[in-house]
């Protein structure tokens, strides 16, 4: 081994090490003693590496669960994953590199998606014709399409599927819907999520082989063959058209999530109903700041208008997104705010604040927002068939829309009008057309439902 790559299998084990340990600290006592055998759910994870090494380790290590396998394309990854879920379940799982053996295996119980996005609507689908229940990471599937799917499959098969969207768990977020729901705001008619942490540059690296042993034309699956790339590949897949949703489907969702959710909250502690779906979206922005092979926006205003009651006012939520700005807005890097005529509310991720009149503070509250809990929720959801906190049809689904739906219309550079009961543009091809893929590439096709 040379010393180079010595270096670098040492700093991949410290890692391993580190983040097994951190997550460990994390669940406390909850991996101290496993269930009895038969009350243990045997949970197959899809990824390994990023997101997916915190899944598969928190899953390891609650009482009720065994990672019975774990299944990466890339070898090394693989093997980290391995050896993170020794680490917190005291056993090595199996390993796999063909995620259809987890799909057939009668033997487990749940399948956790922590893959590229491209890659969640198909193992998801499967798994609830396979009779298993789903934990998806987020945004639920690459397009409106797939996620419409995925709520197919899950509803006629009777399945629990959770999305990653940890605040709808979360203590400190609960607690601020509980003081919306006082009606402390007054009337509400304006909400804004936004994303103002300053990333970096992809650069403009150019085409390469893929790294030796990964199954690159596998990767890719659906989405169409294209040369290899490393910035369009681990990590920062995200950032193209055919594999991500740009930060609004990565970290967008989850504060137009809690803002969503926020927003309807505050529309029913005055009497109104819940908010199901916006009908007009507007986007503006591009690519405006960094110079790099990104193709989602760096720089993005979306508007969503949901149509009011009885000819009532409508409601406005607002995202904004400015990933090269290194200061906070409202205090928060990303988060929410709620604007009442009596009060208004800023929900971070770790904390919010409530506002009188003048600016005056009315009441706070802090909190973490690591997913543990998040997890457990749907672990318990299994075992009780009761719906999970960020239910797949009627959480998770709905937020990932107003992502879709805000970048398509930003591609096409002008206000869409959605048909909320069919998810559709009205009298729109150009739109519609962008609701899926041009083409899947066989043989990763959508499946039936």
């Amino acid at each position: 081994m040379s010393a180079t790559n010595r270096r670098g299998f040492l700093k991949s084990s410290a890692a391993v090490a580190t983040n097994a340990a951190a997550a460990a600290a994390l669940l406390g006592e909850a991996q101290a003693a496993k269930a009895p055998a038969n009350e243990r759910l045997r949970v197959g994870c899809i990824g390994t590496g990023g997101r997916a090494q915190f899944l598969i380790t928190a899953f390891a290590g609650l009482a009720e669960c065994d990672v019975a396998t774990v299944c990466d394309l890339d070898p090394e990854r693989l093997s980290r994953g391995v050896e993170v879920v020794k680490i917190a379940q005291g056993r090595a799982p199996k390993a796999e590199t063909d995620f259809l053996k987890l799909i057939d295996d009668p033997t487990l119980d749940v399948i956790v998606v922590g893959t590229p996005d491209h890659w969640h609507a198909i193992p998801t689908i499967m798994a609830c014709q396979a009779g298993k229940d789903v934990y998806v990471e987020k945004p639920d599937g690459h397009n409106m399409v797939e996620g419409q799917r995925m709520v197919q499959a899950m509803r006629k098969h009777g399945r629990i599927v959770q999305m990653g969207t940890q605040a709808r768990t979360g203590e400190h977020f609960q607690a601020a819907i509980d003081y919306i729901a006082t009606g402390a705001l007054g009337k509400v008619l304006v909400a804004k999520a936004w994303e103002s942490t300053r990333q970096g540059s992809l650069g403009h690296p150019q085409d390469s082989s893929p790294p030796a042993g990964i199954d690159y034309d596998r990767w890719l699956g659906p989405a169409p063959k294209r040369p290899f790339n490393k910035m369009r590949f681990h990590a920062n897949w995200r950032w193209f058209f055919e594999l991500g949703a740009g930060d609004l489907g990565n970290d967008g969702v989850h504060r137009l999530d809690y803002a969503r959710w926020a927003l309807s909250t505050a529309v029913e502690a005055q009497g109104g109903k819940p908010l199901h779906m916006p009908t007009k979206i507007s986007a503006l922005g591009g690519k405006w700041y960094f110079d790099d092979i990104q193709e989602w926006p760096d720089t993005l205003q979306v508007n969503y208008e949901y149509p009011g009651e009885e000819d009532g006012p409508g409601k406005i939520l607002t995202y904004e997104m400015r990933v090269w700005t290194p200061y906070n807005h409202e205090g928060e890097g990303e988060g929410a705010v709620i604007y009442g005529d009596q009060g208004y509310i800023v929900i971070g991720n770790r904390r919010w604040r409530a506002y009188g009149p003048k600016h005056k503070l009315l009441a706070e509250q802090s909190g973490n927002n690591d997913g543990l809990s998040h997890i457990q929720n749907f672990v318990d959801c299994v075992k009780s068939r009761k719906k999970p906190n960020a239910d797949l049809e009627t959480v998770g689904h709905p937020s990932s829309v107003l992502c879709h739906a805000g970048n398509i219309a930003w591609r096409v550079g002008r206000q869409v009008h959605l048909d909320p009961e069919t998810e559709t543009f009205i009298d729109d091809d150009e739109a519609n057309a962008l609701r899926t893929r041009p083409e899947y590439r066989k043989p990763w096709e959508l499946p039936v439902v």
